[in-house]
C-alpha cells in the first residue's frame, strides 16, 4: 500500500476521529447510511427495532479506549433500558482481545447476513472487525471477518434478495455478496479499485435508480481538498465501473425517497471544495433527487435560513467557537407514518442562548414536493419535556437514528450526545423521542447513559454512533 493510500484511509476514518478526540476535531462524518427503505434492525426477532449504541472511548477491563457497544432492545413500551446487553472484546464468544485504542464499536453495519430471520451486526474499530450473530436471545457469539476495513455498510447491490456488505478496504471498495456462512465467508466478492488520490473518504448505500439494486455514492477528499461525490450503480454482477458525479462537494449522507416517486434521493452535508475548516461552518445539506438513470438535475439546498426551518445558521470564528454544523449527522425514516421518509438533521454545534456548542436536532419532513422546511421541528436539551440541560460542549445531535422501536409504524428518533457529562466528563448519553402522526413528540421520551445501563462510564463517549 502506498503512502498516499494510507493517508486516504486515515481520512476515511475522519468521522471516528471527530468523536474520539477533543471537540476541536468535530467535523462532518463519513459513515454509511440507511438504504432507501431502512431495514428494521431486530436482533432478537420480536418485531421491535433495537438500538446498538457505541461507546468507543470507554475503558474496558482496565484498558483505555478499548470501546464497547450497549444493546437496548425495543418493546411495546419503547426502549427497554432495564435489560441492556453490554458487548466488548471480552464478552464470551466475541473474537479478539481487549486492546488499547481499539475503539471497538466505532463503526457498525446491521443486516441479516446468514438469513436466519435475525439481524446480525458487523462491528469494527481499529482492529479486526467481527460479526455478532442475532438470535432469539439477541446478539450472541461472533466471528472474525477477514481483512482490514475502515467502514462497512449493508445493502443489496445485485438485487438478488441476499444482504451484501460494502467495505472500504483502504483505497478500494469491496462488495461481499450474501448469503454469508457462519464463518463470515461471503458467496463471492467484487472490487472497485481507485487511484491513490481518488480512494473513497466515505460512502452511502441505497437505491437511487429504483431498480431494486442498491447503488453506492462515494465521497472523496485528499488532505484539505474535497472532490465531488460520485454515484456507482448497482448491477446484477456488482458495482458499475463507471460513475456519475453528483455535481456537489458532500460528506456523509443518506438515501431515501423523500417525495415517494420510486427513486432514492441523496441527502448529504454540503461543504466547500477546501474543507479543512468544516467545524466552523453554519452547515448546509444538499438534496440530489434520484431518477431511473441516476442523479437527476433537480437539487435543493436546505439550511437553518430556509423558510420553515427553526433556528438561524451561525458560523464559527477564530476563537475556537464552532459553527452550527447543520447536517453533521443525518438519518432517514418515516416519523409520521404517512409513507414519506423524513430526515433527522444533527446540529451539534448549535448555541443555545449563550451556551456554546450545546447542540440540537432538526426534523425535516418528506412529502409530495420533496424535502422542505414546511413543518420542520427542532429539539434541544432546553426544549420543554426533554430530560437534561443544555451545557457547553455537549454536542447534542452528534449522532442520530430513526427507527421504530415500539413497532407502531412511526419511526422514533434516537439522539446521541457523546460529550454529555455524567458522573465523569464526556461519559455521553442518548435520548429517544417518539414518532407520532404530527411528528416527533416529547411524550414518553426516554434518556439513558452508561450508568443507567450498568456500563463503563468514564470518558466513554457513549452515543457516538448508532448501528444502522
Amino acid at each position: 500500500m502506498t503512502h498516499r493510500i494510507r493517508r486516504r484511509s486515515v481520512l476515511g476514518c475522519a468521522a471516528l476521529a471527530a468523536l474520539l478526540t477533543a471537540p476541536v476535531a468535530l467535523a462532518a462524518p463519513a459513515f454509511a447510511a440507511p438504504t432507501t427503505t431502512p431495514p428494521v434492525i431486530d436482533f432478537n426477532g420480536d418485531g421491535f427495532a433495537d438500538l446498538a449504541i457505541s461507546a468507543p472511548n470507554a475503558t474496558v477491563s482496565g484498558v483505555g479506549e478499548a470501546g464497547y457497544l450497549s444493546v437496548v432492545y425495543g418493546s411495546s413500551a419503547g426502549a427497554d433500558s432495564a435489560h441492556p446487553k453490554l458487548i466488548t472484546r471480552a464478552t464470551e464468544g466475541v473474537p479478539g482481545d481487549v486492546t488499547e485504542y481499539d475503539d471497538f464499536g466505532s463503526w457498525t453495519a446491521a443486516r441479516d447476513l446468514d438469513e436466519d430471520g435475525y439481524t446480525d451486526l458487523v462491528v469494527g474499530g481499529y482492529r479486526t472487525p467481527v460479526v455478532l450473530w442475532g438470535s432469539a436471545q439477541g446478539l450472541g457469539g461472533g466471528t472474525a471477518l477477514a481483512g482490514t476495513t475502515y467502514q462497512v455498510s449493508g445493502g443489496d447491490i445485485d438485487g438478488d434478495g441476499h444482504a451484501d456488505l460494502v467495505a472500504n478496504v483502504g483505497g478500494s471498495l469491496e462488495v461481499r455478496f450474501g448469503p454469508f456462512t457462519r464463518a463470515g465467508v461471503p458467496a463471492r466478492t467484487d472490487t472497485l479499485a481507485f487511484d491513490d488520490e481518488d480512494g473513497p473518504q466515505g460512502f452511502t448505500v441505497g437505491d437511487v435508480t429504483g431498480d431494486g439494486k442498491d447503488d453506492v455514492v462515494t465521497q472523496h477528499g485528499f488532505e484539505e481538498m474535497q472532490y465531488k461525490s460520485r454515484l456507482w450503480k448497482g448491477t446484477s454482477t456488482g458495482l458499475s465501473k463507471t460513475f456519475q458525479s453528483s455535481g456537489h462537494y458532500t460528506v456523509g449522507g443518506v438515501i431515501a425517497d423523500v417525495n415517494k416517486d420510486g427513486y432514492g434521493d441523496f441527502i448529504a452535508r454540503q461543504v466547500d471544495q477546501v474543507s479543512e475548516m468544516m467545524e466552523y461552518d453554519a452547515g448546509d445539506i444538499r438534496v440530489v433527487y434520484g431518477s431511473a438513470s441516476g442523479f437527476s438535475t433537480r437539487t435543493a439546498k436546505i439550511n437553518q435560513d430556509t423558510t420553515g426551518v427553526p433556528g438561524v445558521g451561525e458560523a464559527g470564528d477564530n476563537n475556537a467557537n464552532y459553527g452550527d454544523q447543520f447536517g453533521y449527522s443525518l438519518a432517514a425514516g418515516d416519523v409520521t407514518g404517512d409513507g414519506y421518509p423524513d430526515i433527522a438533521v444533527g446540529v451539534p454545534g448549535e448555541d443555545i442562548d449563550s451556551i456554546r456548542e450545546a447542540g440540537s436536532v432538526v426534523l425535516l419532513k418528506g412529502g409530495p414536493s420533496g424535502l422542505t422546511g414546511t413543518g420542520a421541528q427542532a429539539f434541544t436539551q432546553s426544549t420543554s419535556g426533554v430530560p437534561g440541560a443544555s451545557e457547553k460542549g455537549d454536542f447534542f445531535g452528534a449522532s442520530v437514528l430513526l427507527a421504530d422501536v415500539n413497532a407502531n409504524n412511526r419511526a422514533d428518533l434516537a439522539v446521541g450526545a457523546p460529550q454529555e457529562d455524567g458522573t465523569y466528563q464526556n461519559s455521553g448519553a442518548a435520548w429517544l423521542l417518539r414518532g407520532s402522526k404530527t411528528g416527533l413528540t416529547t411524550t414518553n421520551i426516554t434518556s439513558f447513559g452508561p450508568s443507567t445501563l450498568n456500563a463503563p462510564e468514564k470518558a466513554a463517549r457513549f452515543g457516538a454512533n448508532f448501528a444502522r
